[in-house]
């Protein structure tokens, strides 16, 4: 899928863990197979949820972890410790495009509204020509199904822009498939 080199995934998931074990282990499982491949990831800095397992995951096994987090979400997000390192931005719009310079993909794994929010936005980023890197849904237990139904009706419709495609992996077998690792 993509033709430049994967150094560093951004990933929106929820500060909660949700209500089905699978997130979690999912959540454990990408990480660490991230930070195998070399892959850094950036996230919102937090270490509740899934933000939290994704930062723990990847930091057991070696991995690079850069939080970016806005100065008035620190005590309501809890910031996590020992990441590589934790940045500090004025507002969750600087946030936003901090994470999207330092990535060179994206990959939304379960999680709610700005969630959602997050990864939408970098997706009409990308139709709108501000970068070229891919957007993906981690898509545990069929987390994303709804959302991909809603892609499917926005088309149906009429009311798609035909922008870059929104990619989907299952597993990390598919996701080495889609970042071209080998």
């Amino acid at each position: 899928m993509t033709e430049q080199a994967i150094k560093r995934v951004a990933i929106y998931c929820g500060a909660k863990h949700g209500n089905n074990p699978a997130f979690e282990q999912g959540a454990r499982d990408l990480a660490q197979w991230l930070a195998k491949q070399g892959i850094g990831i950036v996230y919102g800095g937090g270490r509740n949820g899934l933000m939290g397992t994704i930062a723990d995951a990847a930091l057991e096994v070696g991995g690079e972890v850069i939080g970016v987090m806005p100065g008035s979400m620190y005590i309501r997000e809890t910031a996590h410790k020992d990441l590589t390192s934790l940045e500090y931005v004025d507002s969750m719009h600087e946030r936003k495009a901090r994470m999207a310079e330092l990535a060179d993909a994206f990959i939304a794994l379960p999680g709610g509204i700005g969630t959602l929010d997050e990864l939408i936005e970098i997706w009409c980023w990308a139709g709108i020509g501000d970068h070229d890197k891919a957007v993906l849904c981690f898509d545990i237990e069929n987390f994303w199904q709804p959302f991909f139904d809603l892609l499917k009706h926005v088309e149906s419709t009429g009311f798609s822009h035909h922008q870059k495609p929104m990619l989907r992996a299952q597993n990390c077998d598919e996701l080495a498939t889609l970042f071209a690792v080998k």
